[in-house]
């Protein structure tokens, strides 16, 4: 039995051709790999897509979408880490805390990024 090539070029195209299975297909990328969307861009597209129709549709066909939630998630985790470090601070949970009495720190730790969460939801993703 005869051994195809992984790989061929077309000298009349100039395209190159992956074996896959019985058949050959363009070889290359699709489409560019994307940085995916975190959970607040999540948590925010769905709210636009239930809330804000015409909104969503304009950011879609105008292709503004993805960066759009892409900017929307980062500044949103920048804002939730900032948050959750001047809570920590303010009250007190400190890493001498986290020594002495890890269930405390724990819970009051849980506490402060549950609070920090429910600002930037309020903030940036339901708003």
């Amino acid at each position: 039995m005869e051994q195809l090539a992984k790989f061929i070029t077309d000298e009349r195209t100039g395209l190159e051709y992956e074996l896959c299975g019985d058949y050959y297909i363009i070889a290359g990328e699709d489409e560019p790999e994307r940085e995916p969307i975190g959970v607040w861009g999540q948590r925010h597209l769905n709210y636009i897509q239930k809330h804000c129709k015409h909104f969503y549709n304009k950011m879609l066909s105008e292709h503004t979408l993805y960066d759009y939630l892409l900017q929307l998630d980062k500044d949103a985790e920048d804002m939730f880490n900032r948050l959750v470090k001047q809570i920590a601070e303010r009250d007190g949970v400190t890493e001498r805390l986290k020594a002495e009495n890890q269930l405390e720190w724990v819970g009051r730790m849980n506490n402060i990024r549950q609070r920090a969460t429910e600002i930037v939801n309020t903030e940036l993703v339901y708003a």
